[in-house]
């Protein structure tokens, strides 16, 4: 990307305020049909909504996507798929068919292009985001290069709602879904419970039960898996136990092997997409070569992709020489937990992760936006998420932050809408 691109000034200097916090308050409550849901939202996350946008060139949101296809081809080639099996447990050896409900790609942005930091299953906060989009005033910055511009609706409903449809078709199910169950660990106590409340709503107007709930209340037997008297077409797993192993998922691991019920993410769409081992695949160009993927293909993950290595024993001495220039995450981790800049390792920590299962990734800094916090200009961290679902782009959006990595407790930042400009530099 070019060095001083039109995004990169408005992200310096724009402090436009584009949120209309009680039109957000009161879309909430319209989605989820429930008056002071916005307001009690807003109270108990004060830190979800960031008031300010973050801005893109076209070229690199066109760049991003082009980035999740080729990465889409890679994971498709079968010899990617074979290696994949060799850290997957049994769980994860069957394909029953979904294709991922609500993936998540996220990039930090370098001034040479954009740069993909992991791939989740289970990407939490678009139903949050594509209510934070119709909440924006539009954009009035001064600066010269910055056009008038909002972000516009992404027909993101329609979407998902088809999305899940085409999970329930893809098991071989021939019959109309009915009924969806969002399943999580105590899912009130959950920092994104309210999502899925939003979720709950979308989906309901489109004709689709919907229960949220916890795992140990799904029940399982020869007529198949429900929720009380409720049977339960499809689960949507929003569970950070990706293997289903821990004992109070039996109930949901037996369904899921039996494939009695339909339940996206699961665990074989994790260890192909999700494990973090995979980044040492697609950040291996010679293999990539030799597997067969397309140069074209192979160009854009050269330039995507930080290099990625498996964490080894043999190699601790090398790696500590060079933990500056890495990030160490663990290899099924989440949310960014255990997750460590290798600047800042103590010796104690360096000797977890020699003993864990991590991977050192080039380390790539986040891009920055620069925001008014209480009448001061405060430079924050960026990343970029696209939720995609079989490859296709539902909805771009940014976490604003600050620390090590990305949270919803940094005052002035959470999710921010993306504007596109246009930038005749290009790439």
């Amino acid at each position: 990307m070019a060095a001083n691109t039109a995004a990169q000034r408005a992200n310096a200097a724009c402090f436009c305020i584009t949120l209309e916090r009680s039109t957000l308050i009161d879309l909430l409550d319209l989605q989820t049909g429930s008056d002071g849901f916005g307001d009690s939202l807003v109270g108990t996350h004060p830190y979800l909504f960031a008031a300010s946008p973050v801005f893109l060139t076209a070229p690199a949101i066109a760049e991003m996507r082009s980035i999740v296809a080729a990465i889409e081809a890679a994971i498709a080639l079968p010899q990617f798929h074979a290696a994949t099996l060799n850290w997957a447990p049994p769980i994860a050896m069957r394909d029953f068919g979904p294709a991922g409900a609500m993936m998540g790609y996220d990039f930090h942005l370098a001034n040479e292009g954009p740069r993909l930091i992991e791939i989740n299953t289970n990407a939490g906060g678009a139903f949050l985001n594509a209510v934070l989009a119709k909440a924006q005033r539009t954009c009035c910055d001064s600066a010269a290069d910055v056009e008038r511009t909002k972000p516009t609706d992404t027909g993101f409903e329609d979407r998902v709602v088809s999305m899940f449809r085409s999970e329930w078709t893809r098991q071989g199910r021939t019959v109309p879904l009915k009924t969806i169950a969002i399943i999580d660990d105590l899912p009130r106590e959950q920092h994104l419970f309210p999502e899925f409340l939003l979720a709950k709503a979308v989906l309901e107007r489109h004709g689709i039960e919907t229960i949220i709930a916890d795992p140990q209340e799904l029940t399982s037997s020869a007529a198949g898996v429900s929720i009380g008297d409720r049977p339960i077409d499809l689960i949507y797993n929003r569970l950070v136990d990706f293997m289903l192993d821990e004992p109070r998922h039996d109930q949901l691991q037996a369904a899921y092997l039996s494939g009695q019920v339909v339940v996206t993410p699961n665990p074989y769409l994790h260890v192909r997409y999700a494990n973090k081992r995979n980044l040492a695949l697609l950040s291996d160009m010679n293999r990539l070569s030799q597997w067969g993927l397309p140069t074209s293909q192979l160009e854009l993950l050269r330039n995507a992709v930080p290099r990625t290595v498996v964490v080894k024993t043999q190699d601790a001495d090398s790696l500590w020489a060079d933990r500056r220039n890495l990030f160490f995450k663990p290899a099924q981790g989440y949310a960014s937990k255990a997750a460590y800049y290798g600047g800042k390792l103590t010796k104690k920590v360096w000797q977890e992760i020699l003993k864990g299962d991590y991977i050192a990734q080039a380390y790539t800094p986040p891009g920055k936006r620069r925001v008014i916090r209480d009448g001061i200009p405060v430079e924050l961290k960026t990343d970029i998420r696209l939720y995609t679902y079989g490859g296709g782009v539902l909805l771009t959006t940014a976490r604003l932050y600050q620390g090590q990595t990305t949270n919803m407790r940094t005052p002035g930042g959470g999710f921010a809408p993306v504007l596109e400009l246009e930038d005749e530099r290009g790439l």
